[in-house]
Order: C-alpha cells, then sequence, then structure tokens
C-alpha cells in the first residue's frame, strides 16, 4: 500500500490519512480552516469539556451569543468533516455531553485519554484515564451507545497516551478496552504523562499497538516535518499521521507531507507565504471573536509563523504591540499580506 491512503474510520471514508490533532488554544476554527486549506485531509477541534457543556444551559447551538462553545464547536466553512474531542471522568456526563453534539453534526467524536495537564488530568480526565481502564471502556461505551441513539452513529476515537508513567505503561489494554467498548480508532502519542512534551516519542510502541488492535491506529509525536511523517508511517505502519505542535505556525506541513509522499519531493514555504497565511487567520479568526481579542491571540500564533524567518525577532518584537488589524497590516508589509 502506498503512504499516502485513504482511512475508514467506523462508517466514516477519508481521502487521505494526515490529520490536524487536537491542540489546546490552537486548533480553533479559523486555524483549522487555514489548515484545510493547506491540505489536511481531516481536522479535530480543542478539547471541549463534557462538564461544561450539560452545566451550561445557554450553550444551546443556536448563535455566538447564545452559545460560547461555539467558537471550539462550529466547523469552519471550509471544513466539510471535522472531529470534536471531548474530556470528561464521568461516564454519564461524556455520554450526555456527546448527545449534546448534535447540533454541530460532527463527523467523529474523539475522547482524550492524553491531555497531561494538571487542570484536566486532577478531574481525573485527560491521561489520568490511563490509571484505570475500566472506566475508559465505560467512557467510550456511553459515548457510543449516545452517538448511535442521538448521531446518527457517528464514528468514536480515542487519542491516548503510552501509560501515566514509565513504570505503568499500559496502552495496549487501554487501547483494546476502548476498541472492545467500540472505538472505530486509536490515536497513540507514544509519551507517558509523566514525560509531558519531553524526551522522545516511542514509535516501536506504536509499531506494537498497530499489530495489536482490529482498529486502525493513528500516530502523534515528533511529526515536525513531512520527513517525519514519512518515516512513522514506514517505521510503524500506522494508519495515518496526526501533526500537532509540528503544524503550528506552518500549516504548509499537509501539503508538503502529501507530495513527499506521493511524489517523493516538495517545495517548502517561503516567509512570504507564512506571513501571507498567519494574516489570513488573523482576519478568520477576527470574524469568529472580535477583532481585538484576534490579535491578542494572534501573537502567539505570529511566533510560530516567524520562527526561523530572517528578521523573525524584530517582527516578533513589533507584533506584540499590535492591537488592530490595520496594525499587524503595517508591521507585516502591504506585499505580504496584499494576497489574503
Amino acid at each position: 500500500m502506498h503512504l499516502y491512503h485513504g482511512v475508514q474510520i467506523g462508517t466514516l471514508s477519508l481521502g487521505g490519512n494526515i490529520f490536524l490533532a487536537p491542540v489546546a488554544g490552537y486548533s480553533d476554527r479559523a486555524f483549522r480552516s487555514i489548515c484545510i486549506e493547506q491540505g489536511a485531509d481531516f481536522t479535530f477541534t480543542e478539547l471541549v469539556s463534557s462538564e461544561a457543556l450539560i452545566r451550561n444551559p445557554a450553550w444551546s447551538g443556536k448563535s455566538n451569543e447564545e452559545n460560547p462553545a461555539a467558537a471550539l464547536l462550529r466547523r469552519a466553512d471550509n471544513e466539510a468533516r471535522y472531529g470534536v474531542q471531548l474530556f470528561g471522568a464521568n461516564p454519564e456526563v461524556m455520554g450526555r455531553a456527546s448527545a449534546m453534539l448534535a447540533p454541530w453534526e460532527p463527523s467523529v467524536v474523539d475522547i482524550n485519554a492524553g491531555c497531561p495537564v494538571a487542570k484536566v488530568v486532577k478531574t481525573g480526565a485527560g491521561a489520568a484515564l490511563m490509571k484505570d481502564p475500566a472506566r475508559l471502556g465505560r467512557i467510550v461505551e456511553a459515548v457510543v451507545n449516545s452517538s448511535q441513539a442521538r448521531l446518527g452513529n457517528v464514528p468514536v476515537t480515542v487519542k491516548m497516551r503510552s501509560g501515566w508513567d514509565a513504570e505503568s505503561i499500559n496502552y495496549r489494554e487501554c487501547a483494546h478496552v476502548a476498541v472492545e467498548a467500540g472505538a472505530s480508532m486509536i490515536t497513540l502519542h507514544s509519551r507517558t504523562r509523566s514525560q509531558m512534551y519531553a524526551g522522545k516519542s516511542d514509535w516501536a510502541r506504536l509499531a506494537d499497538l498497530v499489530s495489536r488492535v482490529s482498529a486502525p491506529v493513528a500516530g502523534s509525536g515528533d511529526l515536525f516535518s513531512p520527513e517525519d511523517a514519512k518515516r512513522m508511517l514506514e517505521q510503524t505502519k500506522c494508519a495515518a499521521v496526526m501533526f500537532a505542535r509540528g503544524a503550528i505556525g506552518n500549516p504548509f506541513i499537509f501539503a508538503a507531507t502529501r507530495d513527499l509522499l506521493t511524489t517523493g519531493f516538495y517545495t517548502a514555504s517561503g516567509g512570504a507565504r507564512r506571513i501571507a497565511a498567519g494574516f489570513r487567520q488573523l482576519l478568520l479568526l477576527s470574524a469568529d471573536i472580535g477583532e481585538s481579542a484576534a490579535c491578542r491571540e494572534m501573537r502567539k500564533h505570529f511566533c510560530a509563523y516567524s520562527r526561523g524567518m530572517e528578521g523573525g525577532a524584530e517582527l516578533r518584537n513589533r507584533l506584540v504591540r499590535a492591537a488592530t488589524i490595520a496594525e499587524y497590516k503595517r508591521v507585516l508589509g502591504c506585499d505580504a499580506v496584499a494576497s489574503t
């Protein structure tokens, strides 16, 4: 099989296997839109709290004003299909929350069993679920049942880590429990929770999991270039690659990876193209959350877009004071943003 190929996730057929991972604080719909434009085959929202969904009756899916979750859950205009990632530790709550996703018509509901940050794991959610495989199985079962009853039986997937720490590597058990409970795909970021994002992702564990479960397995972790994605696909035989930090400031990585996999070469994106993409993202984000908030939020994105560029440090120093789209345009230069 060619390295670039379609993926079947339950009832969902995708034409390619290069995905954008759910990335907290980054994968809003403006960024997802840019990634779709640049070749992402499938995208996921930021992680969404199941507890918040069921506790706030104003989250009805009707409009931005009535629904504070709309910024996280609404699909981009060019996003024909997308996945919504939920996190939580209570099976009943996760089931009820997934049913509330019906107005957004997600193509996949993904369960977060990998987030390592303290505010998530202290609630028993995210990577903390790796410490309780039975609970993870009950959550998957609850979300699958909810999907069948309320969401048109869209696939349920799980994104997990290798384990809680080096002494509790249990991705095999957790994946088997999840698949037996109805999960249609497993994504493995093969670091432990205790590693956070340090050290190296152990792709041997990913290859091992691919050989042990019947559902397709996607790989995440240490994917920062098209070459990384090619090596992961070759070494692990995983069904798909899922870019996370490697896509931030570089949405061109999707098309570049596809080109490398299909033709053997790709063209790197220059600074002007990166700045133009960032400015377009600013405009899209401004339409969603307002100009002032978007200008503040995009400062971190432009730190990534300008990484490694000649004059990038000076550009970042000027952008941290930009508070309007007009100021961004002056700092970035008319030529760089003319195509947006």
